[in-house]
């Protein structure tokens, strides 16, 4: 994922804007080509019915905008994460259960530190790389876009298991009472 920063607008217009595609009239000074970004949003964007988000770490803004727009365009969008995580400064969960996407986090018994998505129930996302602009522009990262019906099968079982262990109902917000006098 290491490389330049990569206008991303032109796939990020709102239901009924213009296709998607590259833009001549985006006036901004980034480059307006391929990118690990653009290639990244391209296959999340590609989702018609569901997207399942299972992230360590969430901050950056153009992800963001691609995970509500598939929310706004009626794909049923799922996120679990970390709680540690979620309420750092920049953080794009606020915008997303602001939105009205379904987000269930950990309670701080160890990392959530999975990094996959689940396009379709048909295209797994995964690799190293944190959804943050810092991870994106900066570090050395590696993201596997796939389509194998085994491996989506695995994940998959691996978002529903923990999406149902984070269920809030389950949360414990008070120390059990000790036993005895």
């Amino acid at each position: 994922m290491h490389g330049m920063v990569t206008c991303t607008e032109a796939l990020l217009q709102p239901p009924g804007a213009a296709p998607a595609g590259p833009s001549v009239d985006c006036l901004c000074s980034l480059p307006h080509s391929e990118s690990s970004l653009s290639r990244l949003l391209r296959a999340l964007l590609a989702a018609r019915v569901s997207l399942e988000l299972c992230l360590f770490a969430f901050s950056n803004p153009q992800l963001g905008r691609a995970v509500r727009l598939l929310h706004q365009r009626g794909v049923r969008v799922r996120v679990v994460t970390d709680c540690d995580y979620m309420a750092l400064n920049g953080s794009q969960i606020g915008l997303l259960r602001k939105a009205g996407i379904q987000v269930r986090h950990d309670q701080d018994l160890g990392y959530m530190h999975h990094k996959f998505a689940i396009v379709d129930k048909k295209v797994l996302i995964t690799g190293s790389l944190n959804w943050t602009t810092q991870a994106i522009q900066n570090n050395r990262e590696n993201v596997l876009i796939m389509e194998d019906a085994e491996y989506v099968r695995l994940f998959l079982e691996e978002f529903e298991r923990i999406w149902e262990e984070f269920n809030p109902t389950k949360y414990s917000f008070f120390p059990k009472k000790k036993q005895g006098y």
